[in-house]
């Protein structure tokens, strides 16, 4: 089961959006090498439009850790597919999160904040001046809000969309809203909720948040008149002419009040019952519900400002990794871009795909787009293609090559060796996995061997691998063999048209490529003859 974001947050000195990490090699769907290879954080600002911060830190932990029950991912589908075809539900959905997003940091101000003591003053987001009798309010205010909009709301048909309304309707239910509801009671036992104070009959302080307590003000001019009632001196008849007198002596006493009082409810009441919140598995379960509705809305704005074809794809259930992409474009490089070019993909029974191609041809960006288009499909996101049909990853990799480091012992080739090694034992029939480059660091015939060795491994053990590579007789051997699909990133007239056709390319174009960057032979002969 996934963190909560607000235990992820617990030792955090505010809210982070990035709080989630990738799960360890073999453990998650992805590991932190393949999620900064497949650039997810660039693939996380493409896709975020969420309101809240909670929606946004929900989005990062699903591209984080996404999932790999294809049951889940299809319930989202049909929760985002509800959202479309009601507009009502979808709009009355919008004006809560936006009202959510308008208060949301008055809650974590109230459960992250550093108070300054009595007399000071907040200059910073996170600080809390006076006795936080007003953030107190202001921060509760935020999740009786939400429960309250989300009531009003008619409640939705789908699954998914209908547990998340329910687990935050469930929170009108709990203790924790109880207590935000008030008022609280401070008994010996510890701090009670309306519910509980009625099955307890020991004595108990009532708090609520204000500094005014007219129980404990009539309570003082109580005991006083009784006094004066009781034990009649000459101390009780104040004349008129006497009050300004009396209103000296007034002073002292208000200026002991406000200090006891409020130092009293923060330290005794406030303070813990924000430390309550914070720990509450209610509190977070509400919390990780608002933002998966975010994060729903998120895929449908993503979706519309695209600017291009996108579609839910088809997840469909099989023994290994499947995937088939009509004129499929990179979700970051794409967007808002009508000018990228889109491909055509299809990987099914033939399991491994041979791509070469000269540099800066789009061999890369091809295969971050499988990878990425992965990733989206499997949080339950819309992907840019005009039609997609995948089976659900249980491992995503990519690897790239690897610099070496000077206490690992084993070079640049062992190095990289031991990435593939770990994807190699960590990886299913139903994984993905791209390989840019195979065996570097080493000698032609030892990379010939060393990769061969390898792929035929990747291929007997069943999963989707894509291989990125200049090495064209590698490619041949395996055509050869009968194994394999040759591709290669199609050039005209000397530049790339980004387009992935069939066929093995043997040229590099590595002098286009140092002409276009000014280091060609020219440039250096150039550069020499100039400093003579």
């Amino acid at each position: 089961m996934k963190e909560t974001l607000l235990q992820s947050w617990q030792d955090a000195a505010w809210p982070a959006v990035k709080s989630s990490k990738p799960l360890a090699t073999g453990v998650g769907v992805i590991d932190e090498s393949a999620f900064n290879t497949i650039e997810v954080d660039k693939l996380f600002d493409a896709v975020n439009h969420a309101s809240t911060t909670l929606g946004q830190a929900v989005l990062f932990r699903s591209l984080t850790q996404p999932s790999d029950d294809l049951d889940e991912i299809r319930a989202k589908q049909e929760a985002v597919e509800e959202l479309r075809a009601n507009p009502a539900l979808r709009e009355a959905l919008e004006n809560s999160l936006e009202s959510a997003a308008d208060h949301e940091k008055n809650f974590y101000l109230l459960l992250f904040g550093e108070f300054l003591g009595t007399f000071g003053t907040a200059r910073e987001a996170h600080e809390i001046e006076g006795y936080g009798y007003l953030q107190y309010k202001r921060g509760i205010r935020f999740l009786l809000e939400l429960v309250n909009r989300i009531q009003a709301i008619e409640p939705p048909q789908s699954i998914y969309l209908k547990a998340l309304f329910d687990k935050i309707k469930a929170f009108a239910d709990t203790r924790s809203y109880s207590l935000m509801e008030g008022p609280a009671y401070i008994a010996e036992s510890g701090i009670q909720s309306r519910q509980e104070r009625k099955h307890s009959f020991s004595p108990a302080i009532i708090f609520r948040p204000r500094l005014f307590k007219p129980l404990l003000i009539a309570l003082f001019f109580g005991i006083v008149w009784a006094l004066a009632h009781f034990f009649p001196t000459d101390m009780f008849n104040v004349s008129a002419e006497a009050i300004p007198t009396a209103t000296i002596f007034l002073v002292p006493l208000l200026l002991v009040y406000y200090p006891v009082v409020g130092s009293f409810d923060r330290d005794s009441c406030i303070i813990p019952l924000r430390n309550e919140f914070k720990k509450s598995p209610d509190v977070a379960k509400t919390l990780d519900a608002l933002g998966q509705l975010d994060e729903l809305l998120s895929f449908i704005k993503f979706a519309d400002a695209f600017g291009g074809n996108v579609v839910l794809p088809a997840l469909i259930a099989g023994d290994h990794h499947r995937i088939n992409l009509v004129d499929a474009r990179n979700p970051v490089l794409g967007k808002e871009n009508p000018a990228y070019v889109g491909n055509d993909f299809v990987l099914e029974d033939d399991k491994l795909v041979l791509i070469t191609g000269p540099n800066s041809g789009g061999k890369t960006a091809f295969c971050k787009t499988v990878t990425q288009i992965q990733l989206l499909a499997q949080i339950g996101c819309y992907v840019p293609a005009k039609a997609a049909t995948l089976t659900v990853a249980d491992r995503i990799f990519y690897q790239v090559s690897e610099i070496s480091h000077l206490n690992d012992g084993e070079g640049r080739f062992g190095t990289e060796l031991k990435r593939t090694r770990d994807i190699f034992l960590a990886t299913t029939p139903k994984s993905l996995v791209v390989l840019d480059e195979l065996a570097e660091g080493t000698t032609f015939e030892e990379k010939m061997e060393s990769s061969s060795n390898v792929l035929n491994g990747f291929y007997r053990k069943g999963n989707s691998t894509l291989l990125i590579t200049h090495n064209h007789q590698l490619v041949d051997n395996f055509v050869r063999q009968g194994i394999g699909l040759p591709r290669q990133v199609e050039f005209a007239h000397d530049a790339p048209t980004y387009k992935l056709i069939e066929g093995i390319s043997r040229v590099s174009h590595a002098d286009r490529v140092a002409k276009k960057i000014g280091f060609s032979k020219e440039d250096i002969d150039n550069y020499l003859a100039d400093i003579k």
